[in-house]
């Protein structure tokens, strides 16, 4: 029998072996993934933010980042690129401009240092006058 597997078989029969042994497996076939956002994600916020900053679980290849900001017209508010953060190699920065009171897109792509692509938005809105109804 053992002549008759497969290379999917035996992926198979090697997980279930290093689960029963309690052998954690999770990490060899994650992929890089947002941890944390600022501002975060669906936040209703009083005042406008100077930054976007997203922090992923695994080291950024800064070269390949994107990171832009829409407005409610869908438009880019920055040419600003994004950067890594200088204390640490899993988050990215992106400087803001001076925002209005509004709805607000994240739009995201970083490719992490393993090779895998992470692509992603979310959006934050700020309060502001009569549009907070």
């Amino acid at each position: 029998m053992i002549g008759s597997l497969n290379i999917h078989s035996c992926a198979r029969l090697c997980l279930i072996i290093l689960l029963a042994l309690g052998i954690p497996v999770v990490s060899a076939w994650a992929h890089s993934q947002l941890v944390k956002a600022e501002p975060p994600r669906r936040a209703v916020l009083t005042k406008p933010p100077t930054q976007v900053r997203l922090w992923f679980n695994e080291n950024i290849e800064g070269d390949y980042a994107s990171l832009v900001v829409l407005d409610a017209k869908k438009q880019p508010i920055s040419d600003v690129k994004p950067t890594l953060a200088p204390d640490d190699p899993k988050s990215i920065v992106l400087p803001l401009p001076e925002l209005t009171p509004g709805k607000y897109a994240v739009k995201f792509r970083v490719l992490s240092v393993d090779g895998h692509v992470v692509e992603s938005s979310y959006d934050f809105s700020i309060k502001g006058g009569a549009q907070e109804k």
